[in-house]
This record gives C-alpha cells, sequence and structure tokens, in this order.
C-alpha cells in the first residue's frame, strides 16, 4: 500500500487542499494558521503557501493576517451549480411539451465563458436534423441563438471585448464576423427578446432561442428550437416564449 509520501505532487497538492477547504467549511468564523495545521497536521509553512494560493484564486479570504476562510469564489462557483441543476429539473417537462408541438430538437443551453454549453436536449429521430450537438457541447457565443441572448444582456464594451478576444470567426458564410454586424444583432435581439441563428453555426439548421430568468432577474439560460433551415416555423415562436417564461416562473422569475 503506498503512504501519502509516495503519491504524486500533484495528486498530494489536491489532498492537501481538500483537506485544508474542508476545515475552513466547518467554521463560520476566520480560522487561525494555527488551528489549521493542527487539525490537517499539515507543517504551518505548507497550509500557509496553499491558502495564500487559494487566496489568489478568491476561494479562500484573508480578513486579515493569519487567519482565513471560505471565499466569494466558492460561492459564485456553488450558484453557477445550483442555477443549472435548478434549470435543468423545471426545464425538462416543458421542453418535452414543446418538442411533441415541434417535433424538432429542442435545447437547453447555459453561458460558459465565451461559448454556451448544452446542458440538455429533447429530440427524435424524425426531426431530419444532419447534426446532433450532444450534450455537454460546445459553440460560440456570437454563432448561436442562446448565444446571442447572453451578449446582448451586456453592455457595449463587453460585447467589443468580446469581439476582441474570440476575433468572432465564423463557421458558415452566414456567420456574423465583423462587430458591426454583431451589434446590430445585438439591437434587434435587445428589441425584440428573442434571437436567431440563420444557419450562422451550420449550414442547413436554423434555430429561434428565448431567455430563462431567475429570481433575481438574471438570465441564467437559454431555451431554443432547432430545425433544418427549411423547416423552421415562425408558429413556434410564441409557444418558445410562453415555455421559457413557465420555467423562469418555477425559478422564482416575477416579470
Amino acid at each position: 500500500m503506498k503512504s501519502k509520501e509516495m503519491q504524486s505532487p500533484a495528486i498530494q497538492v489536491l489532498e492537501r487542499t481538500f483537506a485544508l477547504l474542508d476545515v475552513l467549511a466547518q467554521h463560520q468564523d476566520p480560522v487561525s494558521l494555527k488551528v489549521i495545521s493542527e487539525t490537517t497536521g499539515l507543517h504551518p509553512s505548507t497550509a500557509h503557501r496553499i491558502l495564500n494560493d487559494l487566496a489568489l484564486g478568491r476561494y479562500v479570504d484573508r480578513p486579515e493576517a493569519g487567519s482565513y476562510r471560505l471565499g466569494m469564489r466558492l460561492l459564485e462557483l456553488g450558484n453557477l451549480v445550483k442555477a443549472r441543476l435548478d434549470v435543468r429539473e423545471a426545464a425538462i417537462g416543458p421542453m418535452r411539451e414543446l418538442h411533441k408541438l415541434t417535433h424538432q430538437p429542442v435545447n437547453l443551453s447555459v453561458r460558459q465563458g465565451d461559448e454556451i454549453v448544452y446542458i440538455e436536449r429533447t429530440y427524435s429521430e424524425r426531426s431530419g436534423m444532419q447534426v446532433v450537438r450532444a450534450v455537454g457541447g460546445r459553440a460560440p457565443l456570437h454563432l448561436t441563438s442562446v448565444g446571442k441572448l447572453f451578449l446582448a444582456s451586456d453592455d457595449a464594451q463587453r460585447v467589443r471585448a468580446y469581439a476582441t478576444r474570440t476575433g468572432l470567426s465564423g463557421h458558415t458564410r452566414n456567420s456574423l464576423t465583423e462587430i458591426g454586424q454583431l451589434e446590430r444583432e445585438m439591437a434587434l435581439v435587445r428589441q425584440r427578446g428573442v434571437a436567431r441563428d440563420d444557419e450562422e453555426l451550420e449550414l442547413g439548421v436554423r434555430c429561434m432561442a428565448a431567455g430563462i430568468y431567475d429570481d433575481q432577474g438574471k438570465l441564467v439560460a437559454g431555451l431554443s428550437i432547432s430545425a433544418p433551415a427549411d423547416r423552421l416555423e415562425e408558429g413556434w415562436l410564441p409557444r418558445l416564449k410562453e415555455t421559457a417564461t413557465r420555467i423562469s416562473t418555477s425559478l422564482g422569475f416575477r416579470g
């Protein structure tokens, strides 16, 4: 049986990090380095070094010299996980109903940095879709209907910063690859309250999306219908918006 000293450095560091976080989680008030060291069995210099690295990432706070507590970054990450889990649970039933109406894929996506991540999908083999983006798949914000919802919720400065970071690379001849195009599209999304992907991510596939909001009025996810370009029906839009509103209401949104 291998001792802790024989384990690889990376595993050992993670094990020590978990132990430190667990100790801090057991206390409401800041904990001294001495108590942390005694509880974990780590040498004070080792604990101090790891805690300082965690503080750089805001996983740990230092309210005063020599004491530590859990940081706000953990709360932010926890809220992200909670939002995703709550959204998926609230959305799956309404998504299935919407799919029965359209017979096309219905997608639930959230933002992660400069991309959207697909976290749930309802679809059938009869949809006629040539490309199926699996749950866990990612796509650039400016090429997707849900991604445009999130970009439209940002101010102009953040949208320009996104364009600079990503270079607005395109996937098809319809992709928005110029900042002027993107800004005009964002204005339309804000005006209409819905967003579209007109074969911008994949040729032959069009999408429409509506936002899902939490109890604080924050956009936490997007609900979209994907269909072959010649089968996307405008008549689905009111039902899409109604379904997104229904999910938002179940999350505590009151308009």
